[in-house]
């Protein structure tokens, strides 16, 4: 099996379908082309798009793969493709909460402009840790340390990630539960909390099925056929790997945070839960270095002394947005004209803005 195309050997356990990978690589195309459609004017979700590409891919080289399964190359760059996919999807969550505590700064848990930088940088070492693995494993053939060494990777990329979206829905639980006691929370900012909430729940899913699947190939090192009901059933990685982040992009195609969030990351909701200000944005008054290694700002809370700025509390000093509100769903990204025009207001000193 060393060979990188052998006819007489198949890199799967399972005679792989050839109609399946094709029609849901189409399926999942669509997704991330209505994606490309919709941040045209709604932004936000650039990472689904590139993960929708990244997934697409896969599924396509999947296709390809089923009629030469002793390719080893095609089956090492499926495998990879396929692996490589959700977390870029879940980076976009990860912009989705940064944006959504820039919207509600009140209640932020951390620094809203360090939120993406952070996760996207634990995601970063996922992908890294799972495609290192997911290649060691597709390519190790009968070498069973090598198969063994990429199935460890797989497993710490898995548990990686699980850990990074339990903190960010900890992370949301928290910003929503704050929200909540200060009132009524409004109805956008739930939609895109219960959101966060179910593609998270799917991005745990997924890292579930794979871990039990990991589990099942250091039972079954070695075994050439009935390897394990996931490992000898295709059906299973559609099922709990496809299915899952189909569910995660096609729901953020049905309630796209564009038509629930402002672009503009300076766009704020006041304290009275309607009025929408344009303020300065997040002002730290700490280096860059100390908002990403400490973005939660302990030492601050620890003092009883937060380093940020608290201007919601000085609505007075900012225009209010007049082209509607978010929360009241009378604003849109989709409207035209010039900034100036859209935050035309009075601030403090009565001069107009």
């Amino acid at each position: 099996m060393g060979s990188t195309t052998d006819s007489s050997v198949s890199y799967y356990l399972y005679q792989p379908s050839h109609v399946l990978p094709a029609v849901f690589a189409a399926v999942v195309g669509i997704s991330m082309l209505l994606h490309v459609f919709q941040n045209l004017f709604w932004r936000v979700t650039f990472f689904v798009t590139w993960g929708g590409i990244l997934f697409t891919t896969g599924w396509i080289l999947r296709c390809i793969s089923s009629y030469h399964p002793g390719n080893m190359n095609l089956y090492i760059a499926q495998s990879v493709f396929i692996y490589l996919a959700p977390p870029v999807y879940s980076a976009a969550a990860y912009n989705l909460v940064g944006r959504l505590m820039n919207y509600v700064p009140m209640h932020a848990v951390l620094n809203p402009n360090r939120v993406l930088i952070f996760f996207v940088y634990v995601g970063a070492a996922v992908e890294s840790i799972t495609v290192a693995g997911a290649a060691k494993n597709a390519a190790a053939g009968s070498d069973l340390s090598q198969y063994k060494s990429g199935g460890i990777l797989i497993a710490a990329g898995l548990i990686l990630q699980a850990v990074v979206e339990c903190l960010v829905v900890a992370i949301v639980v928290t910003f929503h539960v704050r929200a909540a006691r200060a009132g009524p929370v409004p109805r956008n900012v739930k939609t895109v909390c219960f959101t966060l909430y179910g593609t998270s729940t799917f991005v745990l899913l997924r890292c579930i099925f794979r871990a039990v699947e990991a589990f099942e190939m250091f039972q079954n090192i070695g075994c050439s056929e009935n390897c394990g009901p996931i490992l000898s059933n295709e059906w299973y990685l559609y099922a709990f790997e496809l299915g899952p982040m189909l569910i995660f992009t096609y729901w953020l195609n049905l309630l796209h945070p564009g038509r629930y969030l402002p672009r503009e990351k300076c766009r704020y909701l006041d304290m009275d839960k309607s009025t929408e200000r344009h303020g300065p944005g997040w002002i730290d008054n700490r280096s860059s270095w100390a908002t990403i290694v400490d973005p939660l700002d302990l030492e601050g809370m620890r003092k009883g002394q937060p380093s940020h700025d608290t201007y919601w509390l000085r609505p007075e000093e900012f225009p209010v947005c007049q082209d509607g509100s978010f929360a009241d769903g009378t604003a849109s990204n989709k409207k035209s004209g010039s900034r100036s025009r859209r935050y035309r207001g009075v601030n403090s000193k009565g001069a107009e803005v």
